[in-house]
């Protein structure tokens, strides 16, 4: 089980993702605890003096004009709970759900929310026990925090709602007992200290961003094993070209590219008598798209880890000169312009993908039996596989529009300026998923293009692909055996999804070449 220690200022990306979809526990970092109840102190003295403090001592939105008696402080926290839960549609997944719960800890644990240690330990036994509230995915604009969402989270700590755990939905006031805990009481500011944040968005920024990464090295595998079942050239990715032109990503996606085909045979064998003199942009300009791509990638994750340790309500605390500024941490434009870049940068490689399966299941393009087919006409091959492909990159065509050129105001106009950031991150949640899938399709084509491609055409010896390259091809043959006569291509499809999520095929490729960028 992952330990995460946090302190609000060292937490990764990949802590995120490793303590949101695995098995995990929280612990505080001692000098977290120290700065949370020095604010906390803080917050209790403006209280007892009866200081106008915006969410503390006053209402909430459009009502910070109102002061609210301090006999009534508590059912303040409580009524902005409950009447901030208006979420609406299907619920969060499990390991959204658990990435905001390690978010908004972090930020609070920095130490500028004037919450109670006592109420932290509270989330943090609520969390180790392995629960995760039931969050409706729809109502929050992406600005004042993820208001709605986080509302739900908090709800279920009150014991009131739906919460899963131990393998089932149930209710939370039940769950509460079963784990030894007393449903939550919040004090002054604690309700807007726990809802006052981007840790919907940032979660799912996080947990998109982490898959991107390996996505991108997929994408390189995938398109550099349709290159040989293409028998493209190598040409393309020399050195010297990109050392012209040197962006990041551009460069070590045709690193990549070189180090998967190192002593390809198929290459070889058509080296100096194939009349064509250069590739399709498909094929020949996989860096320039694949490293615009990656570059964006890069961005995002930079972003994202700024992001996460970060403190985003509002008032904010500040114990040694103890004084509270009301400011907009917690608006989520920065996570809703990555995310709608991330969005983009993803529909790219899924799009030059299509295309590239297009050439291979298109016999005039590729030189290959027609839909990769070997008795075509009563077997119609690969060709829906490409279809599949082209429903999800269209469909990545309308999801990649941004959300967060948009804005509605909220709040009688208080809140006249909103991010759409949570859109932002279900969208390019779909994207991901989508793309992924495309990715897939890919190697599975193009591993049956390969079976064709390997025979020479004079010898008819069976020839290897790229060392790196034949660790594929050989991985997806494992668990894929080529098609010979038609058969539901959903499973094949599934399995090569499998394979690509879980890390099969590049676990053997990185086996056989090592570490790819």
């Amino acid at each position: 089980m992952k330990t995460l220690k946090l302190d609000g200022n060292s937490l990764t990306v990949e802590d995120v993702y490793s303590g949101s979809v695995g098995p995990s526990r929280i612990t505080y970092d001692l000098a977290a605890k120290k700065r949370m109840k020095a604010s906390r102190k803080v917050v209790e003295e403006w209280v007892r003096h009866g200081e106008i403090v915006y969410g503390v001592t006053t209402g909430f939105g459009e009502f910070s004009n109102v002061t609210i008696d301090r006999r009534h402080l508590e059912e303040l926290q409580e009524n902005l709970i409950m009447s901030h839960s208006a979420g609406a549609g299907e619920p969060l997944p499990y390991e959204v759900v658990r990435a905001m719960m390690i978010l908004r800890l972090n930020s609070l644990a920095k130490g500028y929310s004037g919450i109670r240690v006592e109420t932290m330990e509270f989330l943090r036994r609520a969390f180790n026990a392995g629960l995760a509230p039931i969050i409706p995915s729809k109502g929050s604009v992406g600005s004042s925090g993820d208001l709605a969402p986080l509302a739900h989270l908090v709800l279920t700590m009150m014991g009131k709602g739906k919460i899963w755990y131990d393998g089932a939905i149930q209710d939370a006031n039940l769950v509460l007992k079963k784990i030894g805990l007393r449903p939550l009481k919040l004090s002054a500011k604690e309700g807007l200290a726990l809802v006052n944040g981007t840790q919907m968005m940032t979660a799912y920024a996080a947990l998109a961003v982490c898959e991107a990464r390996e996505l991108c090295t997929m994408a390189d595998i995938a398109s550099a094993t349709s290159l040989e079942a293409l028998k493209g050239s190598d040409t393309a990715f020399d050195e010297r070209i990109h050392a012209l032109r040197p962006h990041q990503g551009q460069r070590v996606c045709a690193e990549n590219i070189r180090k998967l085909m190192l002593k390809s045979e198929i290459r070889e064998s058509h080296r100096y008598d194939d009349p064509r003199v250069q590739d399709a942009y498909s094929i020949r300009c996989i860096p320039q798209v694949h490293g615009a791509s990656r570059d964006a990638v890069r961005y995002v994750y930079d972003v994202v880890s700024i992001e996460i340790n970060s403190a985003t309500d509002n008032p904010l605390v500040f114990p040694k000169e103890k004084i509270h500024l009301e400011g907009g941490n917690f608006h989520g434009q920065p996570v809703a312009l990555a995310l709608d870049f991330l969005a983009i940068a993803l529909a790219e490689l899924a799009n030059i993908s299509e295309r590239r399966i297009e050439r291979m299941v298109n016999g005039t393009l590729s030189g290959l039996p027609r839909f990769l087919s070997e008795d075509g006409g009563l077997n119609s091959g690969m060709m829906l596989a490409q279809y599949t492909a082209a429903s999800l990159v269209s469909e990545n065509k309308v999801l990649a529009h941004p959300a967060s050129v948009d804005s509605i105001p909220t709040s009688a106009n208080q809140e006249d300026h909103n991010s759409m950031g949570s859109i932002s991150a279900q969208k390019v949640w779909q994207v991901l998923r989508n793309v992924q899938t495309v990715i897939a399709i890919e190697l599975m084509v193009a591993a049956q293009g390969i079976d064709f491609s390997r025979v020479h055409p004079q010898t008819k010896r069976t020839m290897k692909a790229g060392k790196g390259l034949q660790a594929a091809y050989e991985t997806i043959r494992k668990h894929i055996k080529h098609l010979s006569r038609d058969r539901v291509l959903y499973d094949d499809i599934q399995t090569s999804l499998r394979l690509l999520r879980e890390g099969v095929v590049l676990k053997a490729v990185e086996n056989a070449v090592g570490k790819l960028k």
